[in-house]
């Protein structure tokens, strides 16, 4: 077991572990680490604590001090050179006509790197651009495609549900989401109502992806055959929550009827699709 505490360099970012080196830190501190890039300034997530050996990367970077009033200074002096670096690059991009859009600028805690996050639709040859950016900076520069989630994450804005978007405010990681999920949550295929501000799935589709798996594997398909007390007939319709589904007992000329799954017994089950799209 080594003590240790967990540091987020970004509110909902990935939470990393280092070692106090003796001091104590709280949730939510602000505290100076070593990291591979230098020195860098984090947020506690959890305090100290203890963690199984094969759970960490040894040795582990140290936790340096708990930030002071002259780092948090340097902090925003960071930020306001990153705003300034921001429109120097974007005027460098246009300069060079490149097929590119900056998204983000960030200094590193100690100015030894500025990090320039941008999306594009393809391969970018930034290497005069890079150039221009060292000659005008005089540091290390580093130019770092993301996608279009990182984007949203990193920008935030407020979702179709109304509130600010997952990503921005909690989601840690993105987790794959696929067309199937909605297939089987019964919702609209139209793109525009599934997809989130980025252009992709909306993230939301994944919530409740088991809990639905669970139920159509204890529901049956529409067009499968279920003995029910009046008879055998074929399911016309189904509500994977309420558990009701909608039967047309063969050899009848009547309307299908409602009843829920657990009174009924499965006979065959439709096949699935051998054509379902996932993305």
């Amino acid at each position: 077991m080594t003590e240790v505490i967990s540091v987020k360099f970004k509110d909902t970012g990935k939470a990393y572990f280092f070692s106090p080196a003796g001091k104590t830190a709280k949730q939510g501190e602000k505290v100076i680490v070593e990291t591979q890039n230098g020195n860098e300034i984090g947020i506690v997530s959890e305090a100290n604590h203890m963690v199984e050996d094969e759970n960490l990367v040894l040795p582990l970077k140290k936790m340096l001090r708990i930030a002071t009033d002259k780092d948090l200074k340097k902090v925003e002096e960071n930020k306001k050179k990153a705003e300034d670096a921001f429109k120097i690059c974007e005027e460098l991009v246009e300069q060079h006509n490149l097929d590119m859009k900056l998204v983000e600028v960030e200094y590193s805690f100690d100015g030894s790197k500025i990090i320039f996050f941008f999306t594009s639709d393809g391969r970018v040859d930034f290497r005069e651009l890079v150039k221009d950016l060292a000659s005008r900076f005089h540091t290390r520069i580093e130019l770092r495609q993301i996608g279009v989630r990182d984007e949203a994450k990193m920008l935030g804005g407020i979702g179709i549900c109304g509130q600010p978007y997952c990503c921005k405010r909690f989601l840690n990681d993105f987790e794959p989401v696929s067309i199937k999920m909605a297939k089987e949550q019964g919702l609209s295929l139209n793109p525009t109502k599934i997809s989130g501000s980025c252009g992709r799935l909306m993230c939301c589709l994944k919530y409740e992806e088991d809990a639905y798996s669970h139920l159509a594997s204890i529901t049956p398909r529409v067009g499968s055959t279920v003995k029910t007390p009046d008879g055998i007939g074929v399911v016309t319709d189904c509500n994977l929550v309420t558990g009701n589904l909608f039967v047309k007992l063969n050899d009848s000329e009547s309307m299908p009827f409602k009843i829920h799954r657990d009174k009924v017994e499965r006979i065959s089950a439709k096949r699935p699709q051998k054509n379902e799209n996932n993305q």
